[in-house]
């Protein structure tokens, strides 16, 4: 088995939704899903094209009450290219009886390669090959080569175009609310074998341009042919017609640019297009410079893994692989965040969550430069974040569950239950722990770079707000002598509300409780690292007093955790009293119960009344926390810490876990990689299939869950290769589960490059002999520590 290749060898068009998103091809700016050229938008095919941070509103009525969507647009598709044979069908697998097809996904070279053979007639067969690429070393072209071979003399026509006659239907259950996102502009022919196409949001008004090239070529040599332009509204297409011997090679090359109002350095996206596809080179000139540029993106994110792993190791590829297409290099210089279904189809619209969470920590130790400008789209949405905690009736930054352009909260206020048909409330606004995973991955991301001018520009005061935030929601239970956090949602999303009650929200859930904490305990580090100038100037602008540092500090030793008569953390306050779920009823059922809050609904009930979890919530705090961080924070809290607490938890809780989520499995495989490795190994063997497998039936074509694609990278690389970041140490300590020999990668250290092999007798950890001030780091082996410079090793026996 090739590693570095994804195949598919029939055509199976209740599959093509799948494959088409797993055969997406990106290059951080924008990403084309992999269907195939000749193919417009069915039940079947869906050629979607999206750009990052490209979002447009539109309105609806649904169940009596206004609703406003922002989506990520389906822009233009630049794909179509059709074949038809003496003036006959236009040929499709729709049409004529596939003999022959085969895709396959090179994905250390970024090229989607695909040769179908179609029955044209009774007396004609032809051959279609394709190349494509969306150039990872030019972000704003992509391009294909089709080779179209018939078997007899033929006349053969070839039609090349831009459709914006697009609209977002991806997603079958938005379908019933507004989907046109676009309003032409102009279409132009401004040379023989260039064609342009601008449209324009309808609300957002952000311009977007595309101009094609088209070449045609007869065996290796080109050919005047004669062409026939279609330009209509929304629609740029050059038709060519040439006569050909049998077995003769068409060579058609396609080489589009795209451009939209947000770029960066150019004067219009019209004349930026039409500039780009004039002095493009050949198809191969710019393929050698995309593979050029994918060589370079693997040498920073290759991760090796070897024995008796089964296929973990191409799958692994494709992960990476899927996470370099949404987020690149090229990104860097984008006002965007991370789309939680990548740049891969429409579910959740393109919306960012707290799946970065999952996706930095990959990223963070691959291409720092990257996260710091990713964490920077929180950074400029830090007003708005405010505006939201004061309408809310809270002090600091409040950032919304689901953020899209400008950061105001884009949850829905209504969503559809596909199994009973019901529009429902929806609460999930109230999950408010995406601030957590902001100023985690602030932290983290510190913790790998020591960015001492990223902390002081923009990282401390996103911290401190999101601090301030947290402490504005507690209240004081006098009786208690404690602080509690009422109203909330946590991770689980199963529990909106206690039973029989109309108000949503929970309270004192112990996740957000304890990660209030840890935030409050985190601003006093910021505040101790930032020079003393900017410290003063901080703390002054944000009016933050010794006052408000020193109620901060009494919050995070007094916050009040819930524990159930047993010992074990509850959930929330009232978990305990919840019923337990019968789950033999519900499997022999169902069989499939990830999603039981649609089933109970469908039933007349619902998951608040149940002990049940969607996923990870309080077991959330032993992935985040290393065991010596929970227990430091019991201790700062005057709770007991019992060494045993973890695996009492972990039983507890996955026993009435569902794993509704994608990343519900890869956070307890997580867990359990040192407590029962071979359950870990098993967990994580099913989080890792989840998007190829499309577990959960049919959402893998509405785009790929970018978090547990990065996050099985990152399991790999920090649970069983047991990388870990201290403050000022590079810990290493594995956990290798038992299918795993040897582990192999590199990562950025504060600006290290750090070359770490693994295996079950020894780690290796050597770095890169760069030039210029790089300071020494610290690197610890299971305990034993190093200070080490560049081209230095360290290798250490593990028995």
């Amino acid at each position: 088995m090739n590693d570095w290749l994804w195949t598919y060898d029939s055509y199976d068009a209740a599959r093509e939704g799948l494959r088409e998103a797993l055969c997406t091809l990106g290059n951080g700016v924008l990403a084309t899903r992999g269907a195939l050229a000749e193919c417009a938008a069915d039940g079947d095919h869906y050629p979607g094209t999206y750009v990052a941070g490209i979002f447009n509103r539109l309105t609806d009525e649904v169940a009596g009450r206004e609703i406003v969507n922002e989506s990520l647009v389906n822009i233009p598709n630049w794909l179509p290219l059709r074949v038809r044979v003496d003036g006959g069908e236009w040929i499709a697998p729709q049409r004529h009886h596939v003999e022959d097809h085969r895709i396959e996904l090179d994905l250390h070279r970024g090229v989607l390669t695909r040769r179908t053979v179609f029955e044209v007639d009774d007396d004609t067969s032809m051959t279609l090959t394709e190349r494509r690429i969306v150039s990872l070393a030019d972000p704003h072209l992509a391009a294909l080569q089709s080779t179209i071979v018939i078997d007899r003399s033929a006349v053969v026509e070839v039609e090349a175009g831009l459709d914006g006659m697009v609209e977002n239907g991806n997603v079958q259950r938005y379908n019933d609310l507004a989907t046109d996102h676009l309003e032409h502009v102009r279409t132009e022919q401004v040379a023989d074998d260039i064609v342009v196409l601008e449209v324009r949001t309808n609300d957002s008004g952000i311009d977007i341009a595309e101009a094609q090239r088209m070449r045609v070529g007869v065996d290796g040599s080109a050919v005047a042919a004669e062409r026939v332009t279609r330009l209509e509204p929304r629609l740029a297409a050059q038709q060519v017609r040439v006569e050909v011997d049998a077995e003769a090679e068409v060579i058609v090359e396609k080489v589009v640019s795209i451009h939209t109002g947000r770029d960066l350095g150019i004067y219009s996206t019209s004349d930026a297009v039409v500039g780009a596809v004039r002095s493009a080179p050949d198809f191969d000139t710019l393929l050698g410079r995309h593979l050029t540029a994918w060589s370079h993106a693997w040498s920073r994110c290759k991760v090796t893994v070897a024995g008796d792993v089964d296929d973990t190791a191409r799958i692994l590829n494709l992960h990476i692989f899927h996470v370099l297409s949404t987020l690149s290099e090229n990104t860097t210089e984008l006002d965007v965040g991370v789309p939680a279904r990548g740049l891969h189809g429409e579910a959740y619209r393109g919306h960012i969550f707290w799946d970065e969470l999952y996706i930095f920590p990959f990223v963070t130790l691959r291409i720092p430069e990257l996260t710091r400008a990713l964490l920077r789209y929180r950074a400029r949405r830090l007003p708005r974040a405010r505006l939201a905690a004061v309408a809310d009736g809270f002090s600091g930054a409040m950032y919304p569950w689901q953020s899209g352009s400008d950061g105001r909260e884009e949850t829905q206020v209504l969503h559809l239950n596909p199994k009973s048909g019901h529009w429902l409330p929806d609460a999930s606004h109230l999950q408010r722990h995406v601030n957590i995973a902001i100023a985690y991955n602030v932290w983290q991301y510190w913790l790998a770079t020591g960015d001492h001018e990223f902390m002081r520009l923009w990282g401390a005061e996103m911290m401190l707000e999101i601090a301030r935030f947290w402490a504005s929601t507690t209240t004081y239970n006098h009786s208690l002598d404690r602080y509690e956090i009422n109203g909330v949602m946590g991770p689980d999303e199963f529990h909106e509300a206690y039973p029989d009650r109309d108000d949503p929200g929970l309270n004192n859930n112990s996740y957000t409780n304890v990660m209030a904490v840890w935030c409050l305990s985190r601003a006093f580090d910021v505040i101790e690292l930032l020079p003393t100038s900017r410290r003063r100037e901080l703390l002054e602008r944000l009016s933050i007093s010794n006052d408000e540092l020193d109620r901060w500090g009494d919050i995070s030793r007094k916050m009040r955790l819930v524990f159930h008569a047993d010992g074990i953390l509850s959930q929330f306050e009232g978990y305990e009293d919840l019923e337990e779920l019968d789950w033999d009823k519900y499997h022999a059922t169902y069989g499939n119960i990830g999603r039981l809050d649609r089933i109970l609904e469908a039933e007349g009930d619902s998951t608040n009344r149940y002990k049940l979890a969607k996923q990870a919530d309080t077991l959330m705090l032993l992935q985040m926390l290393s065991p010596l961080e929970i227990a430091e924070l019991w201790e700062r809290l005057g709770y007991d810490f019992e060494p045993d607490m973890v695996a009492r938890y972990v039983n507890y809780y996955e026993a009435r876990t569902s794993h509704g989520s994608t990343l519900s499995k890869m956070v307890h495989a997580w867990l359990h990689a040192r407590l029962d490795p071979a359950r870990s190994w098993d967990l994580f063997r099913q989080a890792l299939v989840s998007d190829v497998s499309d577990v959960q039936g049919g959402t893998t074509r509405e785009g790929v869950h970018l978090g547990v694609m990065a996050g099985t990278v990152d399991l790999v690389q920090r649970c069983y290769g047991g990388v870990d970041l201290r403050a000022g140490v590079l810990a290493v300590d594995p956990a290798l589960p038992a299918p795993i020999e040897r582990l192999e990668f590199a990562i950025t250290y504060h600006r290290h490059f750090v070359h770490l092999e693994i295996d079950r007798s020894t780690v290796r950890v050597r770095l890169a002999d760069d030039k210029g001030e790089l300071t020494p780091i610290t690197v610890s082996i299971r305990g034993a520590a190093r200070v080490m410079k560049p081209g230095d090793t360290f290798e250490r026996a593990l028995t």
